[in-house]
């Protein structure tokens, strides 16, 4: 049973990647595509600007929600790299609670704030921002999933990994 969920997640996770890939894809597309418009035709285009720039906060908050995975997010490493795997569970612990209180008194105000926003069109490509937004609502879940479930791991024994700054990567 734990290998088949195990294969799930990690097919689940090379999807989510594909998805940001093919975000950064087509980001990449729209910013060529403006600099040909632009320096070549000299027809500035404002909707490749627009895309590009609703690209990036999709591929951010995306990438945060579902890509990048807790060792790769960003810490006090001096601090943390310097305690035990006592000290390290402790201190996900007092994150997490942190977080998730932090993330769930605001969760209210954030939804409704993206509702509202339905009334609300970008310049040019007419998107609904509550559409463009909503973005933000996944990965305020998914950040309040992952850290009920490091506080889970924390509180059951299993600290978080020791930070080894020479296996650190762009976590990308």
């Amino acid at each position: 049973m734990k290998s088949s969920l195990q294969a799930v997640g990690s097919w689940l996770a090379c999807r989510a990647e594909n998805v940001a890939a093919a975000m950064l894809a087509a980001m990449f597309l729209a910013f060529l595509l403006q600099i040909a418009f632009r320096y070549l035709l000299d027809l500035p285009i404002g909707w490749t600007h627009e895309l590009s720039v609703i690209l990036w906060i999709w591929l951010v908050l995306w990438g945060a929600s579902f890509v990048i995975t807790e060792r790769e997010e960003i810490r006090f490493d001096i601090i943390y790299g310097a305690v035990g795997p006592g000290a390290r569970r402790v201190m996900c612990v007092i994150t997490a609670v942190a977080l998730i209180a932090l993330y769930l008194i605001s969760f209210p105000a954030s939804l409704d704030y993206v509702t509202f926003m339905k009334v609300e069109r970008t310049g040019y490509l007419k998107i609904r921002f509550d559409w463009l937004f909503s973005i933000y609502i996944v990965f305020v879940i998914a950040t309040i999933l992952r850290y009920i479930w490091l506080a889970w791991q924390a509180m059951r024994g299993i600290a978080p990994d020791d930070f080894d700054p020479t296996k650190a990567s762009s976590g990308v």
